[in-house]
């Protein structure tokens, strides 16, 4: 063990700045992997669809902060410390998005919330139909996000085409190389949108 620290960033909400959508992914590997896929894109992901926003300009109506997590691997201590560090703030997190599927070919994503949440989390993916990437399915986030669903956080992750993904998970097979930088711009792209699309929303997602 060792002291260690989420990398935190955000783009300020134009009107309810204190209203946060999280888009993240996990900064650690296992042991002997390199950790391209497992989570360094995931990393690249959340990052990028921040700066996509903003060199767009685009500054929707609630924050969107980007968190890349420490110590998922080894006991999730990185997602823990941020729930018990944000408690008193979780019932204004509006929604908390993940990649940690690898950056494949991107298909939609899964998510945890009630029905009338799924409808509109839905209607937003139908903007991703254009690369396939449009389908909500049943599910939880990811294992970091999944940290903030007991105080009630609607949690996401981004699925892919993951047929491959356990050739390379937690081996030292897991480089650079085996990212494909379309598929990993299009991951982005799909983060972004879901992103800004749930923090710019009139009203906040029903919990």
């Amino acid at each position: 063990d060792a002291p260690s620290r989420n990398v935190v960033a955000e783009i300020v909400g134009r009107e309810k700045p204190d209203e946060i959508v999280v888009v993240s992914g996990h900064l650690d590997s296992w042991d002997i992997a390199p950790g391209a896929i497992d989570d360094g894109g995931g990393v690249v992901c959340a990052w990028e669809a921040a700066r996509l926003m903003h060199i767009l300009g685009l500054r929707p109506r609630r924050t969107i902060r980007v968190v890349l997590w420490t110590n998922e691997e080894n006991g999730l201590r990185g997602a823990r410390s941020y729930a018990e560090r944000h408690r008193q703030e979780l019932a204004r997190h509006v929604l908390a998005i993940e990649s940690d599927r690898g950056t494949f070919h991107p298909t939609g994503f899964s998510f945890h919330g009630n029905d009338r949440a799924n409808a509109i989390v839905g209607q937003l993916a139908a903007l991703l139909d254009g690369m396939h990437a449009d389908k909500i399915v049943p599910g939880g986030g990811g294992a970091d996000v999944e940290q903030l669903a007991p105080a009630g956080v609607p949690v996401m992750e981004l699925t892919v085409e993951d047929a491959n993904y356990f050739w390379f998970h937690h081996t030292t097979a897991d480089t650079p190389d085996k990212v494909n930088p379309k598929d990993l711009g299009q991951c982005a792209a799909a983060m972004a949108v879901m992103a800004y699309g749930i923090a710019d929303l009139p009203e906040s997602l029903p919990r």
